[in-house]
This record gives structure tokens, sequence and C-alpha cells, in this order.
């Protein structure tokens, strides 16, 4: 073991690919809430993550060499119905743990996301100006002030993961294998474009750029700027499935969205260039998916 790591939002799909992907080199402990969680190899602890004594409490008995905050609310349909909900969850819980650990001196990885923007421009870097289109943009944005504010030396990383997922939370790809093994079709949009990376690549790049002492923001995603219907088209040929049940879509045909970014694409040159190489196109980040499902990783996930 080369550590001991404290993961926020500890049932979520990317809490618990975490977990899983650094168990085998860590004693984790993840936080969890509502949701009773079991996984092998991995603790967990029922945190109050809006209540500063209960943090510090956990804090003071884990004596965690790092913290990842993974919670959040993530949908845009629930955060713009609900601001006020997205506003408590994922602002006033980021700068809780951003708090917290500054005040015990730990390393802090805070998980941001790649909606910041306007969507006018494609492969945008860390200097971009943020121009949020929703409420869960919005709150995300805030939330990377207050961590900061909170911890000026924390490592936020921008990103859009997909990954397996358990059963009561799939995952985007999962959605899509899902429906073509049940030979259901399903339209993908040809217009909204993102830089996506698996989970287990994400990870390993995190841990990597917080054992070099990186602080600031951080683009960790793909290399490859992608559409969502090529996404699943490639995923399709990865895995041996029939890509003529995939339709294509246009998001300006679905008036009933939450406003949101047709062009989430980030550059991750600033990553390539602290880790000393590339984070790899779409192939490979599908690659890693078949070789986790090929191995048990994902029936595991979907146990849980």
């Amino acid at each position: 073991m080369t550590g001991t790591a404290l993961i926020t939002g500890g049932s979520g799909l990317l809490g618990v690919n975490w977990a899983l992907t650094i168990r085998d080199d860590f004693q984790v402990t993840l936080a969890i809430h509502q949701r009773e969680i079991a996984v092998q190899g991995v603790s967990t602890m029922s945190i109050d993550l809006e209540s500063g004594n209960d943090l510090k409490r956990a804090l003071s008995e884990l004596q965690p060499h790092l913290v990842v905050h993974a919670a959040g609310l993530t949908s845009v349909e629930s955060c713009e119905a609900n601001p006020e909900l997205a506003y408590r969850i994922n602002v006033q819980l980021a700068a809780n743990v951003a708090s917290a650990c500054a005040a015990f001196g730990l390393p802090l990885v805070h998980i941001s996301t790649d909606h910041l923007f306007s969507g006018a421009s494609a492969l945008v870097d860390e200097n971009a100006p943020i121009e949020p289109r929703n409420a869960y943009a919005r709150s995300k944005a805030e939330a990377e002030a207050r961590v900061f504010d909170a911890h000026p030396r924390a490592l936020v990383i921008r990103t859009n993961f997909f990954g397996w997922g358990p059963g009561y939370r799939r995952s985007f790809s999962d959605l899509i294998i899902d429906s073509l093994r049940q030979g259901e079709t399903l339209t993908l949009f040809e217009d909204v474009f993102f830089t996506p990376i698996v989970a287990a690549e994400l990870i390993r790049a995190a841990h990597q750029l917080q054992a070099i002492n990186v602080a600031g923001i951080v683009n960790v995603c793909g290399d490859e700027r992608v559409s969502k219907l090529e996404f699943g088209m490639r995923l399709a040929s990865i895995f041996g499935l029939d890509d003529s049940l995939i339709r294509p879509g246009s998001v300006a045909n679905q008036p009933g969205l939450v406003q949101r970014p047709h062009d989430m694409s980030l550059s991750n040159k600033k990553a390539s260039a602290l880790l000393g190489r590339e984070l790899g196109g779409l192939d490979k980040q599908l690659a890693v998916l078949l070789q986790q499902q090929q191995l048990g990783f994902a029936n595991e996930v979907l146990s849980i």
C-alpha cells in the first residue's frame, strides 16, 4: 500500500471506479451518504459533507494521504429544476471538503466538468473564459472558485469520462452497449462534441499529476474530439455490436432539453506536457473499456 485515500461520492459511478482502480495500491475509504454499498477490498464510511465537524471527525479518524472530491449532482435537468439543490450539493459541499482538507494540510483532487463554456469554440484550454449556459455549469464554475478560495493548492480536473457503472447508475457507454445488446435502436447526436476519457485513464492521470504536486486547473480528457454519434459507432465497432441500430440525431431537434453547450471538447495539451505523454485517442480509451469487461471488472462494478 502506498497510502490511504478518501473518496467522496462513494456510491457514484466515478467513486466506485476510482476505488476499484486504486485499491491494490491504496487503503481506500468511500464516503457514502444515502446509498449503502459493499466493495471488496474497500472500506465505506457515512460522512455528512454538509457538516464541517463531521468532515473533520472523519479526516482525523482516517488520516488520509489524499482526498478525491467526486460527489456532485451531475444531472443537467435536475440542476435546472432545482438550482438551490445544485448549489448546495455542487458548491457548498465542495467548499466544505476543500476547507477541511486545507485545515488538515491534505492534498485535494476536485472533479469538475467540461460543461463550463458556451460551446462556440472547440478544444478549449484551461485559460478559456467560463461562460456557463445552465444551472449545472454555474454551480460547477462556482465550486471551482470556492475550492481555490479555501485550498489554493488543490488540483481541479475538468473532464468528461465514461466507464462501467453499477446497476443503479449506468454510464453513457453502458446505455449504448445495453441498448445494442438488446437489439434496440438508439439515437445519438451528430452535432454534440466532446473529448471523452475512460475512467481508468482519468484516475491514472489524476494520481500521476498529484504525485508531482500539480495544483490548479488541468483538463484531463482524451486526445480526440468526437461527436456523440461517432463515439457510439466506434464503441459498437470495438465491442462487435450492430452499429446499424444507431441513428443520427440533432440536438437542435430536442427543444425540451435544458440549454447546454454543443461543443464541450477540451484541449489536454497541458496535461500531456505535465505527464510527458499523450492521454490517448478514442480507440485507446475504448480498448481499456473492453479489456475491463474481459477481466471481470465490468461484472464486479455491475454487482455493486
